[in-house]
């Protein structure tokens, strides 16, 4: 019978949450990392301009809490994006965002827009990564 522990990750350095929530939930080698925001740990909720910097914001903050428990892009199975301004930022999040992984080993991925995000943000991303067996 599989192990089901469940573990609740608060990463050391990591993004300060905006709610009670864990950076990541893990059980049954599934990581399920909470969707993070464009501000830095340094620097809780000052967010910088432009979806460009919002989108390499977001990813160095979930590449943060996947190296807090010993992972990282590469072990990125889903991806869900969450934008205030899909029609004005979709392509250049995606220009940004298609530069954390190699060609050819992209996530499952989910783009959808929304009317608000914490701190006002343009962009949230949350995903689910699989430790390897």
């Amino acid at each position: 019978m599989p192990d089901t522990t469940m573990l609740f990750h608060m990463v050391q350095g990591g993004p300060k949450p905006v709610a009670p929530f864990s950076h990541a939930v893990e059980c049954d080698g599934w990581v399920f990392v909470t969707g993070q925001m464009p501000d830095s740990p340094a620097s809780p909720g000052v967010l910088p301009d432009g979806i460009e910097a919002q989108t390499r914001n977001v990813m160095a903050n979930l590449a943060t809490v996947l190296a807090g428990v010993g992972l990282g892009f590469d072990n990125v199975t889903m991806v869900r994006i969450y934008l205030t301004h899909f029609k004005q930022d979709y392509a250049r999040m995606n220009e940004m965002y298609s530069t954390f992984f190699p060609a050819g080993r992209l996530p499952a991925r989910t783009c959808i827009g929304t009317t608000g995000l914490a701190y006002d943000a343009r962009i949230e991303i949350d995903m689910i990564a699989r430790r390897p067996a």
